[in-house]
């Protein structure tokens, strides 16, 4: 049975749905585009004058949405939809030009390479993107809207979650700049630490099978700079792509000369204040990296029990056939108790530390063991004596055996007991993870193969009781994927009490605000919560700390690695500094003096929370930072609120005694349509220009085989690759791409994204070129003046049609100014998509046909009216559209008639252009409502010449019934408008029911309002009978068959519930198909029989 007839039959009872689509198959809900990946569907009718022609497609006049044609067949083949070939582009406008649309006619269909080609290099030669401090500096807060980037990592290029950001962003400042705000948007890159140190070392063991201690500091440091050079100026073209509005001009990178300048006065304001210290302490340490990280460079991995794994510092397990390490187990063993038979058991899920164990722990309470209290065990493997202690803050009766091991310097917990109890921390590792001299005959070996070799001789020794899984979680380094160690070390750290608080007050008298509010309880909890930061990393990418240590010439016994000698580190803002300094510490003079700078550098966060004012040149009072500090806003993810927004509040608020910024906007984190987090690691990273111009199957595979990814995560890789792009990503361009991603912007959802849904809006796009285009054709002979809205509306001669669109279009305005005010860009976007598909291109653009096409003096002024209404709605539509959709708006724009001829106010650009605002005199509510009750009419009509299947060319004969009052004097105001997009001859509302024949088919609307349309001669009703009941009988074939199946002797007991269920919903669709054809049967020959008796 093909659609088309199932169609028919679905619509043909007399209850058929009155909001059913129109024919053709236009799409009339708001909250999604079309998802079809072709251009255009061909018509029913144009396939079959296709067909009649052998394929020879006639060249048609543009059309725009054509209500009232037969339904779609489906192509049965499952083919891709038809669309037009891509033509060749060669972009001929110079660099930094402005497009000459006079030498290039509008093209049929939209194709973003061509539209979106030269826009940029204008607009940025043009100098729209900068900002002049002069003016600004005069000008209110409220007048100003200034924003930084959040400088992505020079680590190589951005992802779908940077697109976001740049579309949430380039979005507040094009429409802050057409408010006529003074408007500054900063871009700059990060040099991202250990995320680049760690990239460029794996590069050069990939290339060159050489680590960064081969090459040397100042060798490794050079190629990190290539890096940057090569990568950096990808990512600046990743930002011009996707049309980030920003000031070039003032581009920064936090290791340039002036962010530099600002890392090393903060370090020394820091510590002239008091607050920053250099003390020996426990924290994450990366073995692999030789570094301590930071929190947010650890991801964590749940084990439910025992679980091997892979380490790649280690050269492989003795134990395990693949070489994998074990991990999720609890293993006990016995202490023996000095002087004494009797031991005491405990346990452990890292066996190795027992080597640097500093106590046992009990409980106070605990009646077992209160006879040790005081007492010793010894360590079997080096006869050291261990205090057993009592500690009720950390050992738990009930768990275990109720005695805890205390390794003071390699746990956490252990470490804050240590210090209650003063006990010895011993470190056991070296800063690469192997066993130190304090692990006796286990010195030399790697962590893990330690952990094997303790297990071993403590079963040698019979001190060995056993092991059981434990669930527990590792923590990994997210650049080398080592897993992390608690170790002690020597580390800068800056006391953040006094910081942390004024920004949780700015928070709570709301100096500050957080958008979404859910996010406050975050920042609270973090900065109430806050412990001093470690600053120092043990790089040699990044901020070199401004710190030397002091000696004298031929000084001996005074060692930068002793604590007691932490006095001699000098913190100086240069070497010069340094030594005069270094001259007062030590009473000599400089040729006395041995300086030598502290080789670790500075966490990029600290760089990074200076941004918002290292980037105006403080601490120097330039112009700059006297307009433009404090910023308007600060845009970012959710995911770094405490790690990056934080601490800029922190720093900003404590070294220039201002806010940053007074508003913090947090968009979701973007995630895969499965839920995943972007990562590199999964492979499942997209890089915009894939989405912006197109990307094959084979190039993304590539990618993944040309990257860091080991071999067994690039064939995972691969594998979802072909699985969500099996014929790679078609070209969207960056106007589909910001327009998609906004749409997925809800506040406080993560963004599961479906790329399909973003290529989805690729058509949106060429809906709104062949809209424009088609447009432009009714006001070809138009010619705006610089005030033609207020003449429309004071014009007295608009139709109730044109009243309508002026009052949606102010409503769309009303809309997307709240949305943008309160950033919910989604909504925005849906509002805009809203007014250009349902009020402009479904309802004014079909309205006005019939008027614009009658040229006779009679219809001059309607047609100046319809002309006037159309032109505002386009231009005006287009710049709600333009913070969202910069490049395709711009064209559009530009191409409009009378652009050139509206005085000296007119703006060169659309982005220079005022963003357009509601005027609540010309909303109009009533036409509105009119123009509702006109359309559920027209909807109903669509709805019966889509049910008898009526041909676009026959005008039908509509009657209308319908409650007295507004309705019907909506309905006969709008009669015209009735006829031209019901495609009617003749629209009777509320004729005397004996006038109306019975040959009719009926929707019923409401409870007030039914359209019939008189069908006499324009179905064969035994044909569609005919045709009817030989489909009936295909479908009672397979019916009956199934039902048979299905009572057999044997089907419940044999047959799974799977089948079953299948089974049932088949038959239920077989049966309700058979209903609806016999329904349908019936309702022909009662309308055969209702002609018969006409006759």
């Amino acid at each position: 049975m093909s659609e088309v007839d199932e169609t028919k039959l679905a619509a043909m009872s007399l209850e058929a749905k009155a909001a059913a689509a129109p024919a053709d198959g236009t799409a009339t809900t708001t909250d999604a585009p079309p998802a079809a990946e072709g251009e255009q569907k061909l018509s029913k009718n144009q396939l079959k004058k296709l067909a009649k022609n052998k394929g020879k497609k006639k060249k048609e006049k543009p059309t725009w949405n054509q209500p009232g044609e037969g339904k779609k067949k489906k192509d049965d083949s499952k083919k891709k939809p038809t669309s037009l070939p891509k033509p060749e582009f060669v972009n001929t406008t110079p660099k930094g030009e402005k497009k000459d649309l006079s030498q290039t006619p509008m093209a049929d269909a939209y194709h973003p390479e061509a539209v979106e080609a030269a826009w940029q290099d204008w607009w940025e030669a043009s100098g729209f993107y900068s900002c002049d401090p002069a003016e600004a500096a005069g000008k209110s807060d409220d007048e100003k809207f200034v924003m930084v980037i959040p400088p992505p990592n020079v680590t190589g290029s951005l992802h779908l979650g940077h697109a976001l950001t740049a579309a949430v962003e380039d979005t507040l400042t094009r429409w802050h700049r057409m408010l006529g705000h003074s408007t500054l948007y900063i871009p700059g890159t990060d040099h991202a630490g250990i995320a680049t140190q760690s990239i460029v070392e794996k590069m050069i063991m990939k290339q060159s099978n050489l680590t960064r201690h081969d090459l040397g500091r100042e060798e490794f440091v050079k190629k990190v700079w290539e890096w940057k050079a090569e990568y950096g100026n990808r990512i600046t073209t990743q930002l011009r792509r996707l049309g980030s509005s920003v000031d070039w001009s003032r581009e920064r990178f936090t290791m340039d000369d002036m962010c530099s300048k600002a890392v090393v006065e903060a370090f020394n304001r820091f510590h002239e204040d008091g607050l920053l210290y250099r003390a020996q302490r426990l924290g994450n340490w990366s073995c692999a990296l030789k570094s301590a990280i930071s929190e947010i460079e650890v991801d964590y991995k749940e084990l439910e029990g025992r679980t091997f794994l892979e380490v790649k510092t280690h050269k492989g397990s003795s134990i395990d056939p693949k070489g994998r390490y074990e991990f999720g187990v609890l293993t006990s063993f016995a202490y023996p108790i000095e002087d004494s038979d009797e031991k005491l058991v405990v346990a452990t899920t890292r066996l190795e530390t027992m080597l640097g164990d500093g106590a046992v722990a009990v409980h106070p309470e605990d009646a077992r063991y209160k006879h040790l209290h005081g007492k010793f065990v010894v360590h079997p493997f080096n006869g050291r004596r261990i205090p057993i202690i009592c500690d009720a803050q950390l050992v738990d009766m009930a768990f275990g055996t109720g005695a805890v091991k205390i390794t003071p310097a390699h746990d956490p917990n252990d470490y804050e007991c240590g210090k209650r109890h003063n006990l010895e921390f011993i470190t056991v590792l070296t800063l690469d993870g192997a066993i130190n001299h304090n692990g006796s005959q286990f010195e030399g070996m790697m962590r893990y193969d330690a952990r094997i070799a303790v297990e071993e001789a403590l079963k040698e020794k019979g001190l060995y009781i056993g092991k059981e899984p434990n669930k527990m979680r590792l923590g990994l380094c997210s650049r080398s994927g080592d897993i992390l160690e608690p170790m002690i070390t020597p580390q800068w750290y800056v006391n953040c009490n006094g910081m942390a608080k004024r920004a949780t007050d700015v928070v709570r008298n709301g100096e500050l605000k957080i958008v979404p509010a859910d996010h406050e309880k975050t920042w609270f909890h973090w900065l109430d919560n806050i412990r001093d930061w470690c600053v120092s990393r043990q790089l040699w990418w990044g901020h070199q700390i401004p710190a030397w240590f002091a000696t004298k010439k031929g000084e001996t016994g005074v060692l930068k690695t002793d604590m007691k000698s932490n006095d001699r580190w000098v913190v100086a803002r240069s070497e010069e500094d340094a030594y005069a300094k270094a001259e007062k510490l030590l009473g000599c003079s400089r040729d006395e003096i041995v300086l030598e700078r502290d080789e670790d550098v500075l966490d990029t966060w600290f760089s990074s929370g200076l941004f918002p004012f290292s980037v105006m040149g403080w601490p120097e009072k330039t112009g700059d930072l006297e307009a433009f500090y404090p910023t308007s806003l600060l845009e970012t993810g959710c995911d770094i609120l405490f790690f990056w927004v934080a601490r800029m509040v922190m720093m900003g608020l404590h070294l220039t005694d201002k806010l940053p910024f007074h508003t913090v906007y947090l968009h979701a984190m973007v995630r895969d349509k499965e839920g995943r987090k972007m990562s590199k690691s999964l492979g499942n990273v997209i890089d915009p220009l894939e989405v912006i111009s197109g990307c094959t199957l084979d190039t993304l595979l590539s990618k993944l085989e040309g990257g860091n990814l080991p071999p067994k995560e690039v064939v995972r890789a691969k594998k979802d690759q072909q699985a969500d792009f099996p014929d790679g990503i078609p070209e969207c361009g960056s106007d589909a791409l910001r327009f998609g991603l906004l749409a997925y912007t809800v506040q406080g959802k993560d963004v599961n994204l479906d790329m399909k849904r973003v290529v989805g809006y690729r058509m949106f796009c060429n809906k709104l070129w062949n809209a424009t285009k088609f447009a432009l054709q009714f006001v070809s002979d138009f010619q705006p003046t610089p005030n033609i809205l207020e003449e429309l509306m004071g014009s007295g001669k608009m139709a109730v049609r044109d009243k309508f669109i002026i009052s949606r279009l102010m409503a769309c305005c009303e809309t997307v100014n709240d949305c943008f005010t309160n950033y919910k860009f989604g909504d925005a976007q849906q509002a805009a998509y809203s007014f250009w598909m349902n009020d402009v291109c479904d309802v004014y653009l079909e309205l006005i046909k019939p008027v614009v096409y009658d040229t006779s003096d009679e219809n001059k002024d309607n047609r100046w009216v319809a002309q006037a209404a159309l032109w505002i709605a386009i231009e005006a539509g287009l710049r709600i559209l333009h913070p969202m959709m910069p490049f395709v708006t711009e064209e559009l724009w530009q191409r409009l008639p009378g652009r050139g001829t509206l005085g000296d106010s007119e703006p060169e650009s659309i982005m220079l252009a005022k963003f357009p605002e509601c005027n609540e005199a010309y909303k109009n509510l009533e036409c509105e409502e009119s123009m509702e009750t006109t359309m559920n009419i027209v909807r109903a009509c669509r709805s019966l010449r889509q049910q008898y299947n009526i041909p676009n060319k026959v005008l039908t004969h509509y009657f209308v019934k319908m409650a007295s009052g507004q309705p019907e004097e909506a309905a006969k105001s709008q009669t015209d408008d009735i006829k031209t997009l019901g495609k009617a001859a003749t629209v009777d509302i509320n004729l005397v029911e004996e006038a109306i024949p019975k040959s009719v088919g009926i929707v019923v609307v409401d409870e007030s309002t039914t359209v019939l349309m008189d069908i006499k001669g324009l179905v064969d009703y035994a044909a569609e009978i005919k045709k009817l009941e030989k489909q009936l009988s295909k479908t009672t074939g397979p019916m009956e068959q199934l039902e048979t199946k299905m009572t057999a002797p044997g089907y419940d007991e044999n047959v799974s519930d799977e089948v079953k269920a299948t089974n049932s919903e088949r038959i239920d669709g077989l049966k309700k198909k058979a209903a609806d054809i016999e329904k349908a049967i019936l309702n022909f020959k009662n309308l055969d029989e209702n002609v018969s008796d006409e006759v």
